[in-house]
């Protein structure tokens, strides 16, 4: 170990003390302490799933030999032999060490290894008589040594902050955690594989943006030097996803990180993942039918069954799905009717909502989220919000009151936004102006190319948004947003 490996001991613990002194003597016995790599045959899981049901007769006759590496998380000793399990991110394997099989001196370096290392096992898997799959090891090899004591398992991660501000622990001790974050990858792969088989067109937009458009949201600002310019890091990527329609590509979707300069919650994260999708000569009713589609092919593919716990509700995932209006919806749980301003009001005024200097509409929109939302627990399609709540949104026919939009709820949260997208430029200029009005914390601003885009044509479309972070919590249990990022947004700590 040269002066520059040896890791200090600065403000170390005694058990931190403990570890680099047996590093040290690794390091005198001639051990590599920071090898480049390992010529493993299997990882831990593939093991698992190709032996575990075989009996010890069976495995004797196979005679399989594995080099399989994994973090030391038990050692059990029994004079000169040991037990120890190994794990990775899918598995765990236990393994048994006799001094006679890797002899004296192999045995000794062992015993310099604590939990939380990392070592290969190099042996033949056999069957304890308690019926464990094991490897008999006939060698090991020392890959790194873990200086830090793990948390205790049933302690340090009940501690939400050292799960979310040490992730690598939360993984390395927590498998529900590496399940989680499996199933998310699988989970967005299938909303690719769902897409890509109905024709969709997979594209990517820019994440750096001149104008903060496409949502009513507060961006975050940066500042481009060679072009000394402020950006801004997208909020949405509606606006270009529209152009490419324009253009002609039909079906398009994006999964995409959208950035929004806004509070921190259970259910917000300031950076979420997003799909938008758009599909020319479609509608609204088009986008429910691909929404309840893709979820209920995820729920199929990924959980046991419809019924899913989420906190102390349990979501029921059988199609159909509910869809019922915004006025319906209203009138059944504040009971009052969207048209009668002053029922509204005066059931704002009940809840306790300052109501005086808002818009009829805010004022229905803020009794709509205390006394609706919190009941759609099912999978409910909220069709038809007021046209002035709106502005991207083509007005009904058959009543210009409202426009065809749907909001999905699902465990009372929005999971999925969709519009029939309105595409006749003049109308979504005044649009834009109407909603800028007011907005200069929000740093929004009219696109006046999109207004140009639309101009040359574009078709008639469906578009729909829906939540990943938001949908990836309902279909795994998790009741925070944060157990579904690996690395959310969190304050700094500030030393002292």
């Amino acid at each position: 170990m040269t002066e520059e490996q040896k890791p200090k001991a600065t403000g170390a613990s005694e058990q931190e003390l403990v570890r680099l002194e047996k590093m040290q003597k690794l390091a005198e016995a001639g051990v590599e302490l920071f090898p480049h790599k390992i010529n493993m045959s299997h990882a831990i899981h593939e093991i698992v799933s190709q032996y575990a049901e075989l009996s010890n007769e069976e495995l004797e006759k196979k005679s399989v030999e594995v080099i399989v590496p994994g973090r030391i998380l038990s050692l059990r000793k029994m004079g000169r032999a040991l037990f120890f399990h190994i794990s990775d991110s899918q598995g765990r394997l236990q393994a048994y060490l006799r001094e006679d099989k890797v002899g004296a001196e192999k045995f000794k370096q062992f015993g310099l290894l604590d939990i939380g290392d990392m070592v290969a096992v190099k042996g033949r898997l056999f069957k304890t008589r308690t019926g464990e799959l094991t490897v008999l090891a006939e060698d090991f090899f020392f890959l790194a040594k873990c200086l830090h004591p793990l948390p205790e398992k049933w302690h340090g991660l009940q501690d939400v902050e050292l799960r979310f501000r040490k992730r690598y622990l939360d993984l390395i001790v927590n498998p529900r955690t590496a399940e989680i974050f499996r199933l998310r990858s699988r989970m967005i792969s299938g909303i690719r594989d769902y897409f890509d088989q109905r024709g969709y067109v997979e594209v990517e937009t820019p994440m750096m943006q001149t104008i903060a458009g496409g949502a009513a949201a507060k961006p975050f600002i940066t500042h481009h030097n060679s072009l000394d310019m402020d950006m801004y890091l997208r909020i949405a990527p509606e606006l270009f996803l529209k152009r490419l329609l324009v253009g002609g590509m039909e079906k398009v979707f994006e999964i995409n990180r959208n950035f929004r300069n806004e509070g921190l919650s259970t259910r917000h994260n300031p950076e979420f993942t997003m799909m938008e999708l758009y599909q020319a000569y479609a509608d609204y009713n088009v986008m429910m039918e691909i929404t309840e589609g893709l979820v209920g092919s995820l729920v199929e593919e990924h959980c046991d069954g419809p019924k899913i716990q989420f906190g102390e509700m349990v979501v029921d995932y059988t199609r159909p799905w509910r869809r019922s209006t915004y006025a319906e919806l209203l009138a059944e749980y504040a009971d009052c009717d969207i048209n009668d301003l002053g029922a509204v009001r005066a059931k704002a005024r009940e809840l306790g909502l300052n109501e005086t200097n808002m818009d009829d509409v805010i004022v229905a929109s803020e009794v709509f989220e205390a006394t609706v939302e919190d009941k759609l627990i099912n999978p409910t399609f909220v069709i038809d919000y007021p046209a002035a709540l709106c502005p991207l949104t083509r007005k009904s026919k058959a009543d210009p009151r409202y426009a065809e939009r749907f909001e999905l709820f699902i465990g009372t949260m929005e999971i999925a936004n969709a519009y029939t997208e309105l595409n006749d430029p003049s109308v979504q200029e005044a649009n834009f102006r109407i909603q800028l009005r007011g907005q200069e914390e929000t740093m929004a601003t009219m696109d006046d190319d999109f207004i140009t885009a639309l101009k040359y044509g574009m078709p008639p479309a469906g578009g729909l948004g829906i939540g990943i972070d938001r949908l990836i919590m309902l279909l795994t249990g998790a009741t925070s947003i944060r157990d579904v990022v690996l690395f959310p947004l969190l304050k700094t700590i500030q030393p002292g």
